[in-house]
């Protein structure tokens, strides 16, 4: 039977960002050095498949560090933590290592030096994200006030309208941000921004490519968890791109393929804690049905690389 042609394009960059891939790195070297079990708070990334395979090699996933033992080494998310957690771990005398993304990192950085100069902070930020929670908490509470969306700026209770700087959280929409701080500005004309952009270069670069990529789709996959924030946004960039229908997909299994006929071209991008495994899983899945012509659509080249922290570094 002859299969039916289909175009796919595929959105470079896409899938893993340098953040990921170090974050992953550190709890495989935990593992190696310090052997099995080796405790991780939180999910080390947003990404059923990576934290299956991390914990069948040994890693333990918890949510609070009151659930790791005192004699076992713990790993702190690439998503970051407030800093009660490192303190709480210190008072234990606990091995531990931050994965924190560096990007993130300088979030924080940044949060603490506005704090320094007398400044109260705004963070647009997704509530309840667990960056958000690390970012707001590396400040005493009602230093970092949160907001989402432009109607929020006009809700704010500030102490000092002319003494604010605002942050954001590194995988947020850079449309729907830009908006944001434009009615941050519009309220706060003095309000202190970042040096340069938040938004991690990762997450524009993806949000670029699925923009380029939307108006030759007539549907488009981004391959992600649904608890991770830049590809959920990765979903709603395409739709407002012009693409018709947009969906996240985990896994092949999960593509639904009565939405997909008739279709002749199709998108597929992935978050940055995707692997290429999940990639190449759902381009067969569309080679296994259609006769399929692969088209790069390359917006951006990325070299960027993280060193490991220096405890797990082998010496020279």
């Amino acid at each position: 039977m002859t299969k039916p042609p289909l175009t796919l394009y595929l959105a470079a960059p896409r899938g893993f960002c340098a953040g990921v891939d170090r974050a992953i790195k550190i709890v495989e070297m935990a593992l190696e050095k310090w052997g099995a079990p080796v405790f991780v708070r939180h999910e080390i990334v947003h990404n059923k498949f990576v934290v299956d395979g991390l914990r069948a090699k040994g890693a333990v996933f918890v949510e609070e560090l009151d659930e790791v033992p005192g004699d076992r080494p713990v790993i702190f998310s690439a998503h970051g933590v407030p800093k009660s957690v490192p303190a709480a771990a210190a008072a234990r005398e606990m091995i531990y290592v931050d994965a924190t993304c560096p990007l993130v990192s300088k979030v924080h950085i940044e949060a603490e030096r506005h704090h320094e100069a007398g400044l109260q902070i705004v963070m647009i930020g997704h509530a309840g994200h667990p960056e958000t929670i690390g970012t707001m908490g590396q400040l005493p509470a009602g230093e970092v006030l949160l907001v989402e969306v432009p109607e929020d700026v006009a809700r704010l209770k500030v102490r000092d309208a002319g003494k604010l700087a605002f942050v954001t959280q590194t995988t947020l929409s850079v449309d729907d941000t830009a908006e944001v701080v434009e009615a941050l500005k519009a309220r706060f004309p003095g309000i202190v921004g970042p040096h340069k952009e938040d938004i991690c270069y990762a997450t524009t670069n993806r949000q670029e490519a699925v923009k380029a990529m939307a108006p030759k789709c007539d549907a488009m996959l981004v391959v992600g968890a649904p608890n991770s924030s830049n590809s959920k946004r990765l979903v709603e960039v395409g739709a407002r791109a012009g693409c018709a229908y947009a969906q996240l997909v985990q896994r092949a299994a999960d593509i639904d393929w009565r939405a997909l006929e008739g279709i002749s071209s199709i998108g597929i991008t992935a978050g940055a804690s995707a692997p290429d495994v999940l990639i190449t899983e759902v381009v067969d899945a569309f080679r296994a049905r259609f006769d399929v012509t692969v088209e790069q659509v390359v917006t951006a080249e990325e070299n960027v690389e993280f060193k490991v922290p220096r405890v797990l570094r082998q010496p020279a």
